[in-house]
């Protein structure tokens, strides 16, 4: 039985063909911006206008910034692995090994979150920039590797999730 959606071996995948090919480039290229913009503000300007935030809103803006941090970094190891693979320094089977270790599921609170409406609008920037890049990223990756991936799944154990409670919970807001 023919599925609608099935592919053919004729198929071309447009994801496969983009990181594999020389329009790679500009994704590479706004992926590894991104993570040098993220690391300047936060090492620079983000430090500064963090302390002057609210205990709620400094709160936020750390674990937010663990999140960013954590989401660039995953995506910067992808694209690096995408970049040695299209550079022939790793074949393909060798990149799908490796990309197992990568996670793009990094979340991030919601606009609604306590605090958020304090944040500084440059590092809000950064945290969407950073989302929008992430979820193309995961597109791609799903396409090229099939991995069925699951945008934010719930897990039993969030390190950061853990680590506000804990937080909340000495400052006997818990």
């Amino acid at each position: 039985m023919n599925e609608p959606f099935a592919t053919s071996p004729n198929t071309i995948k447009l994801a496969e063909h983009r990181v594999f090919s020389q329009s790679f480039k500009p994704l590479y290229e706004e992926g590894m911006g991104l993570v040098e913009n993220a690391a300047e503000y936060l090492d620079g300007k983000g430090r500064a206008e963090a302390k002057r935030l609210s205990r709620n809103a400094a709160t936020l803006y750390a674990a937010e910034s663990m999140r960013l941090t954590t989401r660039l970094m995953q995506v910067a190891s992808w694209l690096l692995l995408q970049r040695a693979a299209n550079s022939g320094e790793m074949t393909r089977d060798q990149v799908a090994s490796e990309k197992a270790k990568v996670r793009l599921d990094t979340a991030s609170a919601h606009e609604d979150a306590l605090g958020w409406g304090e944040l500084p609008e440059d590092f809000i920037g950064l945290v969407r920039r950073s989302l929008r890049l992430q979820s193309l990223v995961r597109r791609m990756d799903d396409e090229i590797y099939g991995n069925g991936f699951m945008p934010f799944p719930h897990r039993s154990q969030n390190p950061v999730s853990d680590q506000i409670t804990l937080l909340n919970t000495a400052f006997g807001r818990g």
